[in-house]
């Protein structure tokens, strides 16, 4: 369904292309958002190793500081991204599904220490990947 434009208004395309332009934009919002949270999540691994309950035979196991680290260094990669996508640099969208994919496996491995979260960020980074491949740029 192509869309109508006053004249002297840029065409700005169909609904669906618009709904995910949106989407893109949210993305860089939930980006920054997700990654300050995994911030914050890899200081509290990192100061007090006892923050998190500790499991039992995990397979995928490390000390708690290490994972610490890792949420950290990705938490500050996936917010400067996301600001990426906010401003529009032209690198951001390669980045930020590339990041959100290794954000989404982080929290599938971190699954045991903080379920609900793990899930509830892994959905995030599923919507950032679509919302980020499905937008056009404006021609």
């Amino acid at each position: 369904m192509a869309s109508t434009s006053a004249p002297g208004k840029p065409d700005r395309g169909t609904d669906a292309s618009l709904w995910a332009s949106g989407g893109t934009m949210f993305a860089g919002v939930l980006m920054m958002v997700n990654g300050i949270l995994g911030i914050f999540e890899g200081i509290a691994g990192i100061a007090k190793d006892d923050v998190y309950e500790r499991i039992g035979d995990y397979v995928y196991k490390f000390n708690l500081s290490t994972w610490g680290w890792i949420h950290l260094v990705l938490g500050i990669l996936v917010a400067i991204t996301g600001a990426g996508i906010l401003r529009g640099a032209s690198w951001a969208k390669a980045t930020g599904v590339a990041l959100a994919a290794l954000a989404i496996v982080a929290q599938f491995l971190w699954l045991p220490y903080t379920p609900v979260w793990a899930l509830i960020s892994i959905a995030i980074g599923i919507f950032v990947i679509w919302a980020l491949c499905t937008d056009r740029p404006a021609t």
